[in-house]
């Protein structure tokens, strides 16, 4: 967990992801990209965490992608031949939706505790998350039209199915800011808190009321979740119930059973 970027920590069952360039309001470099898959395959790895909160450091949660990358681009995929310079630049692109995938791909929920600006690529990466919560300073934007691009690492794929199709469109097409109480009344984030000190304390508090249950039940609902948001209804009925006739029969549920007729809280393993 020795990071340029982030600053990680772990608090019990909870990692604490935080992005860490705060003079930089956040923005996202490459090393940033880098290692912000590189914690999540942690997290996912590590037996004893069970739930990831990730925040920014700072006045703001992430800024977008640090335009000095930006700029450096064309430099980066340069080649005689044009093929080869566009194959680049589609590798390059690929690179960073799979920083931004890596969320969904931990098995683990990912709480997005967001305050300050959550723009460009910091809501790509917010998206991502399975749980979003904001202070009341929060900002959320599309920005990348305000540049002269199409925004590619995520936010038009799943901004539509949290926020609905028409908002989604309107957010991708103006680079309209939008404030936190507008961000909950169109369902973007869960809760709104006060300032950054409730946040986080809403945070932790539910991403502990996660660490409380069965692990192995948290990651299938995760992974059946994921499967049945980009899949027919029927598609995934038929996953889960494959994914249940594989797990379902686990000390979990036994442990839970005994512990409800003791009244008392069920103890499981990592």
């Amino acid at each position: 967990m020795d990071f340029d970027t982030l600053a990680v920590s772990v608090d019990g069952h909870v990692a604490h992801v935080r992005f860490n360039r705060p003079d930089k309001a956040n923005a996202l470099n490459e090393a940033m990209w880098r290692e912000l898959a590189d914690a999540m395959e942690w997290c996912d790895a590590e037996p004893a965490v069970r739930a990831v909160i990730l925040s920014g450091e700072g006045r703001h949660f992430c800024s977008g992608i640090d335009l000095t990358m930006l700029l450096g681009v064309q430099q980066a995929i340069q080649d005689r031949c044009e093929a080869r310079k566009r194959e680049k630049l589609r590798t390059l692109i690929l690179r960073l939706q799979a920083s931004v995938t890596s969320l969904e791909r931990c098995r683990k929920p990912v709480i997005a505790a967001i305050h300050g600006a959550c723009l460009g690529g910091g809501l790509d990466i917010a998206l991502a998350a399975d749980i979003r919560l904001a202070s009341a300073d929060a900002v959320f934007g599309v920005k990348e039209v305000d540049i002269g691009i199409v925004a590619d690492v995520g936010t038009l794929q799943r901004l539509p199915t949290v926020v609905g199709e028409g908002m989604a469109r309107e957010m991708a097409m103006t680079g309209r800011e939008l404030k936190a109480q507008e961000a909950r009344d169109i369902r973007l984030v869960n809760r709104v808190l006060p300032d950054q000190a409730a946040l986080l304390n809403e945070a932790f508090a539910l991403a502990r009321q996660i660490a409380e249950k069965s692990p192995l039940a948290i990651r299938g609902t995760k992974e059946v979740m994921n499967f049945s948001r980009d899949h027919s209804v029927a598609d995934g009925l038929n996953y889960v119930a494959t994914w249940n006739a594989a797990m379902l029969l686990s000390d979990d549920i036994q442990r839970a059973a005994i512990a409800g007729m003791n009244g008392q809280p069920p103890v499981f393993d990592n």
